[in-house]
């Protein structure tokens, strides 16, 4: 498969990799979290495992993440809906795409699948689903425009970001009007993003579902758990890609 490059709407280049497999109709696209980038251990074992199942795949960092242009500073679910869409738009019309997203990766999908049928099939791990408690519990203390995220360095709060997530709330409503197959997994020992964000949106959605939990995983999952994501992924994406 011949990749254009991949620009938004800003003109920033997004760096994305690519992982051939023997479907060459389809293709599953890979987007991270919060302060992640295309490069985090679960994303790749999952480009990596599925490739081997046929899959292509394509992990994307979105713009201010990873090796993409941009500044980590513009950065909000919005923006990223935007990349993502932008990535959609350069892609051939006739390729059947599946969405994985993990964390606020997995908002951006279930917000863009709403509103985009050519997301065919959709998969969240550890899915975001109420944004706005999510900055409340996670950056109640933290100033935006002086603090960090989590006192990481290069990662700073912006009041454009909790602006953003505030206003968008949850995805519930988007949840509900998803069309895409939709495949839902979570750890049961995640500390960062409740198991019932999961479980809201997999009530809230009329599209075909499946929720999984995982028992031993924690919000990125592990070497552990990344052969059941991998097998429950491919069974999904074989059903109804």
């Amino acid at each position: 498969m011949n990749l254009p490059e991949f620009r938004n709407s800003a003109g920033e280049r997004l760096d994305v990799s690519f992982h051939p497999g023997s479907r060459e109709d389809s293709l599953v696209i890979l987007g991270h979290g919060l302060t992640g980038n295309k490069d985090r251990p679960l994303l790749v074992a999952l480009a990596n495992g599925l490739a081997e199942r046929g899959w292509p795949c394509l992990r994307v960092s979105y713009a201010g993440s990873g090796a993409s242009e941009g500044v980590f500073e513009d950065l909000t679910i919005t923006k990223e809906i935007g990349d993502l869409r932008a990535i959609l738009d350069a892609l051939p019309p006739e390729l059947k795409i599946a969405y994985c997203g993990h964390s606020m990766g997995g908002a951006v999908g279930v917000l863009t699948a709403a509103q985009d049928d050519r997301i065919r099939v959709l998969i969240t791990l550890a899915g975001m689903v109420y944004t706005a408690n999510f900055v409340e519990r996670e950056f109640d203390f933290v100033t935006p425009g002086l603090g960090l995220m989590w006192d990481e360095p290069g990662f700073p709060l912006t009041q454009g970001f909790v602006d953003d997530l505030e206003a968008i709330d949850n995805t519930l409503e988007a949840a509900s009007k998803v069309a895409a197959p939709w495949l839902l997994i979570h750890g049961s020992q995640d500390d960062l993003i409740p198991v019932l964000d999961s479980e809201d949106a997999h009530d809230a959605t009329h599209a075909p579902k499946k929720l999984i939990e995982i028992e031993t995983a924690d919000h990125v999952f592990d070497d552990a758990s990344y052969p059941r994501l991998i097998d429950e992924i491919d069974v999904w994406l074989a059903t109804y890609l």
